[in-house]
């Protein structure tokens, strides 16, 4: 072979070798390709995998919780409570005869979310446009407050709440809650009372409702969510208007400094009417904070005049020591320790019991009060409950005053009305024993049978002396101070009062307190009737004392009131065999 030849196959050979060793490389580079790609395929394929199993997990995790939170009883977590239960948070308060006086009503009010609100100056601005008494400064600071919740007004109107959400401020909402209403207003503010902006019984017999038990049921979060039974009282709402109507109206013609009254009833205690003016409206309680608040029937003591002389006399005649028929001689003054004790329309002779009650005469009494004694006069005050805190469901209650230590000007000066301070609704239960054969009642704000009553009744004094008391009271009535009081065809008897009132420590004869003890009908007493005026500038006729200002209180209540109490008229019994002279 040639040369050439042989180099030609040695090339040959060569490239052939090249190139088998280059396919071998291309070949070893394809596999190892292959396996990094597939590799990276299975490591994508795992991941989402694993992305898929997560998301199901995790749709799993919520659909599960979402439905044990539907099958689970929800919880209430906020302070306020729902509307079904604040609807129900108090019952309603009703008259004898089932008109409302007292109710609850759906309302809301409105919070802020402070870390929510985006623009505070706008936020105030907006709001202001519908709360235009809103302090600015005040919601500005508690908008810009570092906290989660704010109140910012309670109770809004419907109207209100309309037009706060019209304005779309971010971090605003509303709380449902609840507002106690009271239909009459003023009309039996002091007996019904009024609550809180929490709803809490703050005076009246709302707060009675909550001291029975209601504020500790609310206050462990155990109120029901049934509507509560509602609480019927003894008040005749038809009969509560005209007494407050009567009331107010006296206090404004006679200038006084505040006027009552209260119709009773004699045989079970119930306050069928009960009305103190100035008073307040229990639906904007804060307007009578200075002078309405005050229930000066229950919760004011006063001396209360010759209203006094009826349980003076009561006395002599139920211990035997005096009767009807005796004389007492009171043609001249009785001096003692430097006080004169004188009668404001004297007789100047001899007076017969019927006559001392009659002419409302301080030296007769204080000579029949000297026959009785001290102990006897201190012990028939307490049976009588004009020395004790009365015991009724309304808590407004005042204690009576009495001296500390009682001597013989004491025990005179107390006979005739001064020196004992009593509520005037005391004096009235304390009267219903006079006429109603000696039962002493404890008052109730609550219907009452007469059966319940005959059950917690006290005989305090002889059914003789009852009679012979209810005598005195006609006696009165027909010809004495209280003939102003008589209504036609009511027999209506009574005992006027006109009390100096206490001036520096010194009475004062041109201030007076006056009051009228009046009852009907005389034949057999059913109402208790009593009034009073605080120092009235004028009255009927001219006058200032009880016959002028007090008397015609309990006349105007009695005119209007008796149809409705169902007592029928007499024309023709009224005082046919009063005996008038002794």
């Amino acid at each position: 072979m040639s040369f050439l030849s042989r180099m030609m196959s040695v090339k040959s050979k060569a490239h052939f070798s090249t190139d088998v060793s280059r396919t071998s490389v291309l070949r070893s580079k394809s596999r190892a390709f292959d396996g990094v790609g597939k590799r990276k395929t299975d490591m994508a394929r795992r991941r989402v995998g694993l992305l898929m199993f997560g998301f199901a997990a995790a749709y799993i995790i919520i659909g599960g919780r979402l439905v044990q939170y539907g099958y689970a009883h929800s919880e209430n977590t906020s302070s306020i409570m729902p509307p079904d239960r604040l609807m129900a948070a108090r019952p309603d308060i009703l008259d004898r005869n089932g008109q409302v006086l007292a109710t609850d009503i759906r309302t809301v009010s409105l919070f802020a979310e402070p870390h929510k609100i985006v623009d505070v100056d706008e936020a105030v601005e907006k709001l202001a446009s519908v709360l235009p008494d809103v302090d600015a400064k005040d919601m500005y600071r508690k908008l810009s407050a570092k906290s989660h919740f704010q109140w910012l007004r309670r109770q809004l109107t419907p109207k209100q709440q309309s037009q706060i959400l019209a304005l779309g401020i971010p971090g605003i909402g509303f709380r449902p809650e609840i507002r106690r209403f009271y239909p009459g207003g003023s009309m039996a503010a002091h007996i019904v009372g009024f609550v809180n902006i929490d709803n809490r019984g703050m005076a009246g017999m709302e707060k009675y409702i909550d001291n029975q038990g209601l504020a500790d049921l609310a206050d462990l979060g155990m109120t029901s969510n049934a509507r509560l039974e509602p609480i019927k009282l003894s008040i005749d709402l038809r009969v509560q208007n005209i007494v407050h109507d009567v009331v107010a109206a006296a206090q404004v013609n006679f200038k006084g400094k505040s006027a009552g009254a209260v119709v009773l009833d004699a045989n079970t205690g119930e306050v069928i009417a009960m009305a103190s003016y100035p008073d307040f409206d229990p639906n904007k309680p804060e307007e009578g904070a200075k002078d309405g608040w005050l229930n000066r029937m229950s919760n004011g003591t006063f001396e209360m005049g010759s209203t006094f002389k009826s349980f003076s006399l009561a006395m002599g005649l139920d211990t035997g020591k005096i009767k009807l028929t005796d004389s007492f001689d009171a043609r001249y003054p009785i001096k003692m320790g430097g006080f004169t004790i004188k009668d404001f329309h004297g007789q100047s002779r001899f007076l017969s019991v019927p006559d001392i009650f009659k002419y409302s005469s301080n030296i007769g009494t204080a000579k029949i009060i000297d026959v009785v004694g001290i102990p006897e006069q201190k012990e028939y005050l307490n049976r009588l409950g004009l020395l004790t805190k009365m015991r009724t469901e309304l808590p407004e209650v005042k204690m009576p005053s009495q001296p500390r230590e009682w001597k013989k000007i004491n025990s005179i000066t107390i006979s005739f009305g001064h020196g004992v301070a009593t509520t005037p609704l005391q004096t009235a239960v304390a009267g219903a024993p006079l006429l109603n054969g000696g039962r002493l009642i404890e008052p109730t704000f609550l219907p009452r049978t007469v059966e319940q009553a005959d059950e917690v009744a006290e005989a305090v004094l002889k059914p003789s002396t009852s009679a012979d008391m209810r005598y005195l009271f006609e006696y009165n009535g027909l010809y004495g101070s209280g003939r102003g009081a008589r209504v036609p065809g009511f027999d209506v008897g009574g005992k006027t009062g006109t009390a100096d009132k206490v001036v520096h420590g010194r009475y004062d004869s041109k201030l007076n307190f006056n009051a009228f003890l009046g009852a009907f009908p005389m034949s057999k007493p059913r109402y208790v009737v009593l009034s009073f005026i605080d120092e009235p500038l004028t009255g009927e006729q001219g006058g200032t004392i009880s016959a002028y200002t007090a008397l015609p209180i309990v006349r105007d209540i009695i005119r209007r009131t008796a149809p409705i109490l169902g007592v029928e008229p007499d024309f023709g019994s009224a005082g046919k065999d009063m005996m008038v002279s002794y």
